[in-house]
Formats: C-alpha cells, structure tokens, sequence
C-alpha cells in the first residue's frame, strides 16, 4: 500500500529567486514538503485583489507571503518564523543573507540548531568570480564544460540553462537538502548546505571530463563520439523539415539502424569505428532521412533496436497529453502527481499541495502573498491583526512594531 510522500511534514522557507533555487524548492514540494515562498513587499499583495502571477515557472504547489526584507519588522517575522521551519533555501549572492542580519551560522542556526540553510551560487564562494554576476552560461564556462559543447570549428554553445541552472544547481542543492536532513535524522542537528553550479555543473560533466584523459573524448569539440562528431550518433533531417535522433554505437544497434535505412554496410567506405570514414556515413545518413517524413521514419525504426527515436517538441508533447511524472519513482512512499503544463489551464486541487492547503498556486501561476498566509496558520497559528500585520504590502512581526514604537 503506498504512504504518504517522503517528505511530507517538512517546512520549507524559499526565498524568491531565479531558477536553480526555486526548482530546488520544487523538487521538495513535488515530494511533499510544504513550501512557502518569501516575497518582495508588493502593494497588493495580501488583499482580495492579489497582483499577477510571479514570471517564475517553478511555482508548484507553493504558496507565498510578502515581506519587506529591508525592514526591521520584516526580518524580525522571518527570525521569529525560522524555530519553526526545517529547510530555508537561500538563492542569493554571498554575503546578502549577511546583509539581512540573517546569518546562518551566527543567527538561523542560533535560532534553531535543526534547521538546514540550503545556499545555492552560480560561482564557487571562494573562488575569483564570487563577488560577480553571472547567468548560467558563465557558470558553465568556467567550469570547462562550455568548451566542450558544440560542433567542431564553431563557437561553445550553450544548451539553453540545463547544465548550471538545473542539474548542477537546483537538482544538486536538493541532493544536498536530502543529505543534510539524513544526517539530521541521526544526530539530531541541521547544518549549512553550500551548492554551487560551477562545481555542479563539472561534476554533471564527469563522463566528458574524466574522458579527455583517454581516446573516448580526447578529440576537439565535436569530433568526439557523443558530441556530434559521430555520425551514427547524431540528428538527422527529414523530408517534412522535422528531426531524427540516432544513438546505433553498439554493433547490433548499427546493424538494426542500417536495415532500417536500407543502407549496405559496403556503401560506409571501409570500418565504421574510423574516423576517416565518417563525413561520407554522415552524407550517407542525411540523403537517406531526408527521403521520408519524421511519421515514416517513426513506422520503420518504432519497435526495433536500431536506437532511431523522433526529436519530439515540447508543444508536441502537450498535444499528445504527455504524462509528466516526478522526477523518480518511489513505490512506496510515491512523489506527488504532476500536471502536465500550466498552459493547459488544469489548476491544482485543493488537498494536492503537499501540505499547502490553499496553495497560493493554480492554472495561471503562483501570485506573491496568496496561500501563504494560511500556511502560516498551520504552522505557527498566526494570525492576521494578532502576530503579524501587513505594512505598504508585506508582512511584519507585531511584537516588534509595537516595541519599536515604545
């Protein structure tokens, strides 16, 4: 009989910010975890006519409270939340949570001695870059994995901000969280999480990275066997402008792909391991692709070992209902189900928010302050008007304001 989420009755506190972060926060709530996220004071916010929708995607099942973290009030409700919450995620650049007087050696953990402070950089903390900007891209540089993608004689290329912004920065910060609360699970303490994507990313990269020592990945970029240089590994157009993807490197699969393609192995030119035989395999496979539509192709390799598969689109995918599920399986203790895409316009149903109920997220987006609020209540019992009021759109601690006014 399957139990409840893994981490369900976990709080976390997610501070607003892009990407790697609020996909960690993601991740936790896809798991169960109750997920509030801290906003910019917003004027709106908190009242029956909330403003739009955060631009940010990664929004499932949260809910939101504003708070104007540039005030004393403001830092002193989040100080007096943090007894209660067991993962606070801190997206920002080094030294800002210092700034907020929110220190988490010096303060968070002083506060409560349980709670885990995961911090997700672009840069490593120590490193050169640690008081610059960055996106993604240069994270990845960096790192030396940028200069392994793209196609020989052409610039690095960038594949969008998977490599540094998800999988060597949210992904990896939540592998970190679920470290930190194992070991929290046998000694009874918390303790600080420090993810980068610098590191992250190269250690995504270990395969290509660990290979340049060997013939595997020693060639320049794009003349190696998995970044395009191989041509039975690679992509292909078809006759309706649509796109293949082949991966045949075992001999069985290339024997497969070949039959498919209704190609004699002698028309290869000589051993197709040779390198020097791969610009004529790669005009090979072109004309031969570009002789059907993608749908042709899809009836002659689906069901075979030829590894031939379609380059399907994201709005293919929507199309077809595609079953978006958590990011791993776990049988017992399943994940939460997923929707498919925001854009189809199925909100989230009450009782789905691992632990947010009334979650502040629905078909359009999650709007900063809505759902957050009832969090509060059931973690804390707090109260509108009682613990907290709500000052030029954010929230702030009422036992501070009045001292502050004595």
């Amino acid at each position: 009989m399957a139990q409840s989420p893994p981490l369900q009755g976990v709080r976390v506190l997610e501070f607003a910010g892009l990407a790697p972060g609020p996909f960690a926060g993601l991740l936790l709530a896809d798991y169960g975890a109750t997920v509030l996220r801290v906003d910019r004071a917003h004027p709106q916010a908190h009242t029956s006519n909330p403003p739009p929708p955060t631009s940010d995607q990664l929004t499932r099942r949260k809910a939101s409270i504003c708070v104007n973290t540039k005030s004393p009030s403001g830092i002193a409700l989040i100080k007096s939340l943090i007894p209660h919450v067991d993962v606070v995620i801190d997206p920002f650049r080094p030294g800002v949570l210092e700034k907020m007087g929110l220190d988490p050696e010096g303060v968070l953990l002083q506060l409560n001695p349980r709670i885990i402070v995961a911090r997700m950089t672009g840069f490593r903390r120590d490193g050169k870059y640690k008081d610059m900007a960055g996106h993604d891209i240069n994270y990845i540089a960096v790192s030396g994995v940028l200069s392994m993608l793209g196609r020989q004689h052409e610039k690095p290329y960038p594949p969008g901000n998977v490599v540094g912004d998800f999988a060597g920065g949210g992904a990896v910060c939540f592998m970190g969280v679920l470290l930190a609360l194992l070991q929290r699970e046998r000694t009874g303490l918390g303790q600080v999480v420090e993810a980068n994507m610098v590191d992250g990313s190269a250690f995504m990269a270990s395969m290509p990275r660990f290979g340049t020592k060997t013939p595997f990945w020693s060639g320049q970029r794009g003349t190696n066997i998995l970044d395009g240089g191989c041509p039975y590994y690679d992509t292909y157009k078809t006759k309706d402008g649509k796109y293949m993807a082949v991966g045949a490197l075992e001999p069985q699969f290339f024997t497969a792909m070949l039959k498919g393609l209704s190609i004699d192995p002698k028309d290869l030119g000589g051993d197709r391991t040779d390198s020097s035989t791969w610009q004529k395999q790669r005009e090979l496979y072109t004309v031969r692709f570009n002789e059907k539509t993608r749908a042709e192709w899809e009836s002659v390799f689906d069901g075979t070992d030829a590894c031939c598969t379609p380059v399907l689109t994201q709005r293919e995918l929507e199309a077809s209902s595609f079953d978006q599920r958590p990011v791993v399986t776990l049988k017992r203790s399943p994940g939460l189900a997923i929707h498919q895409s925001r854009s189809e316009g199925r909100p989230l149903s009450r009782g789905q928010g691992g632990g947010v109920e009334g979650s502040g997220w629905d078909s359009k987006g999650l709007r900063p302050g809505v759902g957050g609020e009832s969090v509060l209540a059931g973690w804390v019992g707090w109260k509108r008007g009682a613990q907290y009021t709500i000052q030029n759109g954010g929230l702030e601690y009422v036992e501070f304001v009045s001292r502050a006014k004595l």
